[in-house]
């Protein structure tokens, strides 16, 4: 990628849209979303289900294409991106937590986390590696050799986002990281996840529904019918 994270947005989202189906069938799912997300920050994405808060964070993944408008990275335009170029983003750039974990189920935790580093290459002796520090940062050191069975729900999540760092990943995209949680382990990873904000300078995106977890953002983004309703830092007026 060329460009600094200083000088530019590290994502900007300009008029996108994103429409499903054709026809009678047809389904406007982003009616023009203009988004700025800089380098360090940390944004909550909330909104009623239908708002389009999931559409934006696949095309933010590059895990889906907008129908229209631009999607720059580091001022790269990701919508021209072939399929291949944006695998290579996702892959250097882009972690992922998801509320349902993924983990796999007969895989040990450093085997889960190995799995990107597999996927780009590395050496078993570099993925160890990196797999054991990931996992202490996330405060399982010791828990290396245990499947996810062997794990509670806030273990195994902190598993999800140990794999989701081990990569030193530019942002952190998270889907409901606290959705299968009880109140306490969502707060404990809450915390987790805005240490790796504060102290890697993770970008993070979280779309949740809960306001008490946006309360640890930034900002907060308001969907609503397709579009942005509101856009706010933490403790303002939307």
């Amino acid at each position: 990628m060329t460009g600094s994270a200083g000088a530019i947005p590290l994502i900007r989202l300009q008029g996108i849209s994103k429409t499903y189906g054709q026809g009678q069938a047809e389904f406007q799912a982003l009616r023009g979303v203009d988004l700025t997300v800089n380098s360090g920050e940390f944004v909550a994405i909330m909104g009623p289900s239908g708002s389009g808060k999931s559409t934006v964070m696949n095309i933010l993944g590059c895990l889906d294409v907008p129908s229209g408008g631009a999607y720059l990275f580091l001022g790269e335009h990701v919508e021209q991106l072939t399929r291949p170029q944006r695998a290579l983003l996702r892959r250097h750039y882009l972690g992922f937590v998801f509320q349902g974990f993924n983990l796999l189920a007969r895989t040990s935790a450093q085997e889960n986390v190995e799995l990107p580093l597999l996927y780009r290459g590395e050496s078993g002796t570099a993925r160890h590696a990196a797999a054991r520090a990931a996992l202490a940062q996330v405060g399982l050191e010791g828990r290396e050799s245990h499947t996810p069975a062997e794990l509670s729900g806030g273990q195994q999540q902190r598993v999800a986002i140990a794999r989701a760092i081990v990569t030193r990943p530019s942002v952190l995209l998270a889907d409901e990281p606290t959705g299968n949680l009880d109140s306490t382990t969502s707060h404990e990873i809450m915390d987790l996840i805005t240490q790796l904000n504060r102290e890697l300078g993770i970008t993070v995106l979280m779309v949740t529904h809960e306001p008490d977890m946006a309360t640890y953002a930034h900002r907060v983004v308001h969907f609503k019918d397709g579009l942005v309703e509101s856009d706010s830092r933490n403790g303002e007026a939307a």
